[in-house]
């Protein structure tokens, strides 16, 4: 694990960061700390279920969090909702869905570093899939095509307003932002792909925006 975080600070350009395994069944990981000083924690279900390389695409997705400063709103957050535990929550309700709303795009931008650490989309986007399902298991029983084509059905569902309060986009969001970014002449030539040019990023993002935007 060590390995993989220095692999991909690498990549980033970023110092290696101090990584945690944590004694859970939950598959999942996350960046604490402040910009100066970051922690990634990686629960050991991820360890035992993941692939070096689907491990390669989280850890760099936590490593894009501190190469883009994203930690002291991550940590922010954390806080805030702890509070809302504790006190009246309708009174941080504001604070909490501005933060909620910037992270959706901030896990956009980290999904994409993911990818630039392991170079594999298909990895990247099993990495993505397991970590939403919860399930090894299920992944396999999961038509991903499928799945991704209910973001046509959510789009103008009533189930969209119930991401105005998630952390992360949904799915579908997430798999087809990712493959924009795989289509970017920055990816491309990162990865040395052989096929030359590609969408630039104006463009990539461009065509992100009207796929997580929600109203």
């Amino acid at each position: 694990v060590h390995h993989l975080a220095t692999t991909c600070a690498t990549e980033l350009g970023i110092s290696p960061p101090t990584v945690y395994i944590v004694n859970s069944p939950v598959m999942n990981a996350a960046t604490f700390g402040t910009n100066e000083e970051s922690v990634i924690m990686i629960h050991s279900a991820l360890v035992d279920h993941f692939s070096d390389q689907e491990l390669l695409s989280v850890i760099g997705h936590e490593c894009g969090h501190i190469h883009n400063n994203h930690v002291i709103y991550l940590t922010a957050l954390h806080y805030l909702r702890m509070m809302a535990g504790a006190l009246i929550s309708y009174a941080l309700g504001p604070a909490e869905m501005a933060l909620m709303s910037w992270l959706r795009r901030a896990e956009i931008t980290c999904d994409r570093a993911g990818l630039l650490c392991c170079k594999d989309l298909d990895a990247s986007t099993r990495a993505l899939t397991k970590l939403a399902l919860g399930s090894s298991k299920l992944y396999d029983q999961l038509n991903l095509e499928a799945f991704v084509e209910q973001y046509e059905e959510m789009k103008e569902g009533i189930g969209r307003y119930a991401e105005v309060r998630a952390s992360h986009p949904f799915l579908p969001k997430r798999v087809i932002a990712l493959r924009y970014f795989a289509e970017s002449e920055l990816y491309k030539r990162h990865v040395a792909l052989p096929s030359a040019g590609g969408l630039t990023m104006e463009q990539v993002d461009a065509k992100v925006f009207e796929v997580i935007k929600i109203f």
